[in-house]
Order: structure tokens, then sequence, then C-alpha cells
């Protein structure tokens, strides 16, 4: 039985991942924010879904040592990690002269530095085991860029270069490393910006979908989160065991303009 440990899955793209790993039979270590009832609501609908155990880990992803405990319990819990999905993210829209300095580092830290903590923590485990399936969570703005969102955009890229990196690292161990770029998928994450982005351009929110989102996606239809759930579950499967070092961007033909 396999275990898999994805971040920010209490709500959106990270919870449909954790969703299906669950239903496929998998043990599952959900992390993210929510009241402990909420949590605890979403943890045993989990683990009715299939034969595994699903706990829940408040791991804050800003917090080095809360990150390395969150694997550390993962090892004592299930014997190690096998699916690590980094998830975990943050947005603030706004021009770069007023960007806060606090809200930078956040960012920097959540959507990227956690990310490189994770994966160190777990690569002993997955070398040991001559198996593993490391899965970054980017976005399609890792690979283009759209303005008044500096911190967002260079943490993906960033998170894009990590995932190369460490596919090479690793490329003889049994473990792939891999990214996802999903387009705009309507998540908690994608609903909270759409004031934010409605001020900075000094437009309306029903513009900011239809102008400034579904604009760069000319199938002008928001993901859904099964998609990028199941794009994750095939790159964990052995059906995928030489994809690596790559991505698969799932963004109705965002970057294909």
């Amino acid at each position: 039985m396999k275990t898999a440990v994805v971040t920010g899955s209490t709500s959106g793209i990270g919870l449909a991942i954790a969703t299906a790993f669950a239903g496929s039979g998998a043990n599952v270590v959900i992390n993210g924010l929510g009241n402990l009832t909420e949590v605890e609501e979403i943890r045993r609908h989990l683990e009715e879904l299939g034969g595994g155990r699903v706990i829940y880990h408040p791991a804050d992803m800003s917090r080095p040592a809360e990150i390395a405990d969150m694997i550390a319990t993962a090892a004592a819990e299930f014997g190690g990690v096998d699916i690590l999905v980094n998830n975990a993210g943050i947005q603030h829209v706004e021009k770069i002269e007023d960007f806060p300095v606090e809200k930078w580092d956040q960012i920097i830290a959540i959507n990227l530095s956690s990310s490189f903590h994770t994966i160190r923590a777990v690569i002993p485990g997955m070398k040991a085991k001559g198996w593993g399936r490391i899965i970054n969570i980017a976005s399609a703005h890792g690979l283009v860029a759209s303005p008044f969102k500096s911190a967002y955009v260079a943490a993906k890229h960033g998170i894009m270069g990590l995932t190369k990196a460490v596919a090479l690292e690793v490329a003889e161990s049994g473990i792939t490393v891999n990214a996802i770029c999903p387009g705009y998928v309507l998540t908690p994450l994608v609903e909270k910006q759409i004031p934010d982005t409605a001020r900075a351009r000094g437009i309306s929110e029903a513009q900011v979908k239809s102008d400034v989102m579904l604009k760069f996606q000319p199938t002008r239809e928001f993901v859904a989160v099964e998609e990028i759930a199941a794009a994750a579950q095939y790159l964990a499967s052995d059906a995928a065991r030489s994809i690596t070092g790559t991505h698969i961007s799932i963004d109705g033909g965002w970057t294909a303009q």
C-alpha cells in the first residue's frame, strides 16, 4: 500500500488530489487550513473512500521545522512517503512598487521553499525503497507571466527549476519528479484573488473572469480540480515511470498561444 502526502489539501486542487489517492486505496496525509471540526469531517470522508488510513498534520508550510515534523510523522505512521504532492500555495495581487515585502516573503516561503523542505525530507526514504513519485503543482504562471503577480510568478518559475534539478539528481533511483501546470481553476484561491485583481486593474469582478482569466484559456472554461487529480494519479503510477523532469500543462490551451 502506497502512502501519499499532499500539502494544502483541505480544499481546492489539493483536496481533489487527496480524494483521488484515498479512493485508490492509498494511505494519505492531508495538510492545510480549516477549523478542526471541518478538517476531521474531511479526514473521515477520505478514509471511507478506500482501504487506507488518512491522517491530518497541521504543519504551517512557511515553517521548516513543522514541515520536517509532518514528513517524520508520515514515516512513523506508515513507514515512509511513497508519493509527495507539493500543492500548498497562496496568492497576492498588487503592483510591484506597492507589493508588501512581507507578502513577497510569505509567498516565496509557502509556494517555493516549502517544496524544497518536503522534497529534501522524503528523498532518503524513497532512495532506500528504490521508488518514489514527487509531483509539484506549479501553474501556467510557471511558464508565462501575468502582471501584478510578481511573487507568485517568481515562485512558480522556481518550482519548475526545482523540479528539473531534483529529477536529474534522482533519475537512477526509481524516483520521478514532475510538475503539473494548471491554468485557471475556480478554487478558493482563485475566487479570493478576483476582487484583488479587479481593484488592481480598475475593472469589475465579472470582467476579471471573462477578460483576464478566461481570456487566456482558448477553451473559455475553468479547469476542473478532478482533471488535475487525474494527472497526479497518472504521474504517480508505474505507467509514468519514464516521465521525469518535465511538466503537464492543463490550461485549456493557454500556453499554446
